[in-house]
């Protein structure tokens, strides 16, 4: 087991779990809703988190950063229950990526994030979960137009 699943990987996970508590107040129709101008709808913001996560996988595999939006079966940003089991799979392929790091890997071998930025994978990892706190914060907004009261610990934690 590497420094990372020994360390900072288990209070990531709760983080990582709040979207669980984002879906369980969720229905399809929700998805669709919009606070208007050039904002995606709902559904639509809840893809592009699942293919930024997709890209933090590769990374941890290849050591390379690529964001590749638009990738995704477009009618999951209509169901509830089509986004829980993605993102199920993503969570599932981020924590065999990040297994499979050797410590050596991690202290060694930084993440090319593109135009000469460098980090470690442990950074690599924080940085994630940075992407994942501003999605909560703009998924807050659409709760709130929404009427949508998330758990006590979403409350706690984000808003």
């Amino acid at each position: 087991m590497n420094q990372i699943m020994t360390g900072p990987y288990g209070l990531f996970r709760l983080y990582q779990r709040l979207r669980d508590h984002l879906l369980a107040v969720l229905i399809d129709d929700d998805l669709a809703f919009t606070p208007g101008g050039a904002n995606p709808t709902l559904g639509q913001l809840c893809v592009e988190m699942g293919e930024t996560q997709r890209a933090y996988v590769g990374s941890f595999r290849s050591f390379e950063q690529a964001f590749a939006y638009g990738l995704t079966d477009p009618a999951l940003a209509g169901s509830v229950a089509g986004l829980r089991a993605w993102y199920e799979q993503l969570d599932a392929d981020l924590l065999a990526a990040v297994e499979a790091l050797r410590d050596e890997d991690i202290a060694n071998r930084p993440i090319d994030r593109g135009h000469g930025f460098l980090v470690p994978a442990n950074v690599q990892l924080e940085i994630y979960k940075e992407a994942l706190l501003i999605f909560y914060g703009k998924v807050s907004v659409y709760l709130k137009l929404l009427g949508k009261t998330p758990s006590e610990q979403w409350s706690d934690w984000i808003a």
